[in-house]
């Protein structure tokens, strides 16, 4: 399976134990969806699947897990930080109305100010909101996906209208 046939849902965190459990931190937004069989862990950009023995998911996005053939702490810790993914016929069914900003992914950004700044190249979510990455003039800039911020999102244009605060660009631009 290549990466391009897969979406992200979190990264190992931590192991837990001497039997080789491990932490799965879920950055997809509804883990609960997620049918946890089978997980793809990026190793330098190979896809390579682990079969889930049992796993217990946890109310502060994480979830402990048991693999197939990784039954000692010392194979749970080459692991250890891995982004994790599932196959996309694997990702669960949302009705049309379900946006969320991890679909922002793709879209072009425009500043109310500067005006066209770039695609995004990433959403991350971090515990407080989500954030945005940018690829604008080969430097990635980032910033909050928030309601003061997002003036106007057209799915159809794939265009994300914004009003960043005065100086944030400016971090990135003029260091």
């Amino acid at each position: 399976m290549k990466i391009e046939e897969a979406f992200y849902i979190g990264y190992i965190t931590k192991t837990k134990g001497l039997k080789g459990e491990i932490q799965l931190f879920f950055e997809y937004d509804a883990p609960e969806l997620l049918e946890l069989d089978v997980i793809f862990a990026d190793h330098n950009g190979k896809m390579v699947p682990f079969f889930v023995s049992s796993y217990k998911l946890h109310s502060n996005n994480t979830g402990n897990l048991y693999l197939e053939d990784v039954d000692h702490i010392d194979k749970a810790q080459a692991l250890l930080k891995k982004k994790i993914y599932l196959p996309l016929s694997k990702m669960p069914d949302r009705s049309d109305e379900d946006f969320h900003y991890n679909d922002l992914k793709g879209f072009v950004v425009i500043d109310e100010t500067h005006g066209k700044l770039g695609e995004i190249i990433e959403v991350n979510e971090y515990p407080q909101q989500f954030v945005a990455t940018i690829s604008h003039k080969k430097t990635e800039i980032l910033f909050p996906l928030n309601d003061d911020m997002i003036i106007e999102i057209d799915e159809d244009e794939r265009t994300l209208t914004v009003d960043l605060p005065d100086g944030l660009l400016d971090i990135y631009i003029n260091p």
